[in-house]
């Protein structure tokens, strides 16, 4: 379920920006748009839901400079934190509209979550080799985390190659059976993530760079001023909505769609088809943003399918 969510999302990623180009002869662009806004429907499958403290912890795949790994690192500090030193909107405000997800649950107690940044693995050498597969690498990579209340998340370089990357998906998220933990086995949750930036930035980071179909409009500066690393965060916020919300293939879901993928290419009010939305602009870079992080971190961070509304909700 979550594999095939992860590569409907590349898909209609490429569908999105394609279609005004394609389309523009056969009705206008916001007769497009208005369709992009009719209600979404999304069912609640009676699995359960990441609850209580969980630890995501990290496994560097690969070469990554110590800022790239502070531009995650800082953004997943960020969703939890009750700092109120953090400027408006922030990411922290994005990530508390999850909540959202546990009212509208079946369970007879409104449950917590509690996101905190775990452990961090770097194999620098590329134990594995430079050619993985989703199926089998990325799973035994993400075993080396903690299996216990955790999230493990595997980012890849951009030089190492995955099956399915580009061409139908950016990252993916699922579940694998834990080691046996006080006598007894369970599932994890884990995400992967590629970097983009010399494989397929057209694709997978967009709007910090053209897109491969559609118009090509000049691409929005990155906030942190890294292509891969900023196309990185969104595709990681993406999935790790989907997977807090429907961790195990039976939570919240309509077909392959999930929390983040219901509302592909929205991240500001106005967004249509090739056009990401109205934007907050950094007056110093000029890079585009919608989320404050700690430690001055700047972020782009994808819309949410609001249950309450069946509608898709922005920061900005």
């Amino acid at each position: 379920m979550a594999a095939f969510a992860s590569s409907y999302l590349f898909l209609q990623l490429v569908l999105l920006i394609s279609l005004f180009y394609f389309g523009s002869a056969a009705r206008s662009l916001a007769e497009t748009f208005d369709q992009t806004q009719q209600p979404i429907l999304f069912q609640y499958h009676n699995g359960p839901l990441l609850t209580g403290k969980i630890s995501i912890n990290l496994i560097w795949y690969g070469k990554f400079k110590p800022l790239q790994r502070s531009i995650v690192s800082d953004f997943i500090t960020s969703l939890s934190t009750s700092s109120q030193s953090t400027n408006q909107p922030s990411v922290a405000t994005w990530w508390k509209s999850i909540e959202k997800y546990y009212h509208h649950s079946n369970a007879k107690k409104t449950s917590s979550l509690y996101l905190s940044l775990g452990n961090q693995i770097l194999d620098e050498s590329y134990s594995m080799g430079k050619s993985l597969s989703v199926g089998k690498h990325i799973k035994q990579l993400a075993a080396k985390g903690d299996q216990s209340n955790a999230i493990n998340v595997v980012l890849t370089s951009s030089d190492v190659l995955i099956d399915g990357f580009c061409s139908s998906r950016c990252g993916t998220h699922g579940s694998s059976k834990s080691s046996f933990i006080s006598g007894k086995s369970s599932k994890f949750a884990y995400i992967w993530v590629g970097n983009s930036e010399t494989q397929c930035p057209g694709q997978c980071a967009w709007p910090f760079h053209q897109p491969i179909y559609g118009p090509q409009s000049p691409p929005l500066v990155a906030p942190n001023n890294d292509v891969g690393l900023d196309g990185m965060i969104i595709n990681l916020a993406s999935l790790l909505a989907g997977t807090v919300t429907n961790p195990f293939g039976n939570g919240f879901y309509q077909g392959p769609k999930e929390a983040a993928s219901a509302c592909l290419g929205v991240y500001g009010k106005g967004a249509y088809p090739g056009y990401a939305g109205d934007l907050l602009d950094d007056a110093t870079t000029g890079a585009s943003y919608n989320a404050n992080g700690l430690n001055g971190k700047k972020y782009l961070l994808p819309a949410l399918f609001d249950p309450s509304t069946s509608a898709c909700s922005t920061l900005v």
